[in-house]
């Protein structure tokens, strides 16, 4: 059975009292005595009430409002997403609320408890890549709040979620570049853990079976989300005797490493090292050469989600499982064949 979220009025049936009675109590009013005072308050904590704090204020005209929990606001994926989340809002009178956990378990766990403390409608989650403990979700299933995943997901049995066809794309990426002239082509992704990394790594894989090319763990290399940390994975790879001679990268974060690891390297692109990333960005064009990109449409991945929460929200329990198909764009970084004519 779902928990519903404590209110005042029902502290209020509980203990005998009127609703105003049990306000005055949680805010120490002189005007309620002190035994009272104590009871309502011990109940309040038993049944874990939390106050709302626009209802005082706004009393006639209640904003409606929905919460956003992302991974890192800064890349051009999750801002594109945000906005999507947002214009579909607009359409339907609702406010969005944004955190950004910064790939932080317990900050997305702290954003989520937050969400809950301002009894927000419903929530839309992206998880950070050190999340593998989901009972902040699960406590919000038991309370009915209204939530919906997308990218890297979890709880598929319990919440409806907004994905891209990672494992498609990445295996046509691969393919692209095994027919365009490379040989020896590398995975450099996220965190295994994540749903998003093993799609994407999937594909990859599944191309490389279909060409029956061996598959070696050595240049398949799934860390952490850092830019720094992925350029030094990189020139440590691209520095073997045996080095790879195409990337495929996990997003933009780990692409425009894996980039520079390559100029810093000298190496030349795509002739030494082909290279197409998972991105959604502009920058993509800007770089030299042109980047072959996989592209999300993020925006549209926004509004999706921001429409399934909205049936959620109007009392539609289905488990919706969405996907935005994703766009490779073939620029100059991926073709050697093209690179050497």
């Amino acid at each position: 059975m779902k928990q519903h979220r404590v209110s005042l009025k029902d502290l209020a049936a509980q203990l005998g009292v009127s609703i105003a009675t049990v306000s005055r109590a949680l805010r120490n009013s002189h005007e309620v005595g002190e035994e009272l005072r104590l009871r309502v308050q011990k109940l309040a904590k038993e049944l874990n009430y939390r106050p709302n704090p626009f209802a005082q204020s706004l009393r006639s005209e209640a904003p409606k409002v929905i919460g956003v929990v992302v991974p890192n606001l800064v890349t051009h994926y999750y801002s594109a997403v945000l906005d999507g989340i947002e214009d579909y809002a607009s359409q339907e009178g609702y406010s969005v609320i944004a955190i950004n956990s910064h790939e932080d378990h317990e900050k997305e766990k702290k954003a989520i408890d937050n969400f809950i403390s301002m009894h927000v409608e419903g929530i839309i989650a992206c998880l950070s890549q050190d999340t593998v403990d989901y009972s902040h979700f699960e406590e919000i299933y038991k309370m009915g709040i209204p939530l919906v995943f997308f990218a890297r997901t979890c709880l598929p049995e319990l919440f409806s979620h907004v994905v891209a066809n990672g494992d498609e794309a990445a295996e046509l990426a691969t393919r692209h570049l095994l027919e365009t002239g490379s040989r020896r082509v590398a995975f450099l992704g996220g965190p295994n853990h994540l749903d998003m990394v093993r799609r994407r790594k999937h594909g990859y894989l599944e191309a490389l079976k279909e060409k029956r090319i061996p598959i070696d763990r050595s240049i398949i290399i799934c860390e952490k989300i850092d830019f720094e940390s992925a350029k030094e994975t990189t020139i440590k790879m691209l520095s073997a005797e045996n080095r790879p001679d195409a990337i495929v990268a996990f997003n933009d974060i780990i692409t425009y490493a894996a980039f520079a690891a390559i100029k810093a390297l000298r190496l030349r692109i795509p002739e030494d090292v082909a290279i197409i990333g998972f991105t959604d960005t502009e920058m993509s064009s800007f770089v030299t050469p042109k980047l072959s990109s996989i592209e999300d449409q993020s925006h549209k991945t926004g509004a999706v989600a921001c429409e399934l929460l909205m049936k959620n929200i109007a009392g539609d329990t289905t488990i919706y499982r969405k996907v935005v198909p994703m766009i490779l764009k073939i620029r100059e970084s991926s073709d050697k064949i093209s690179g050497n004519t």
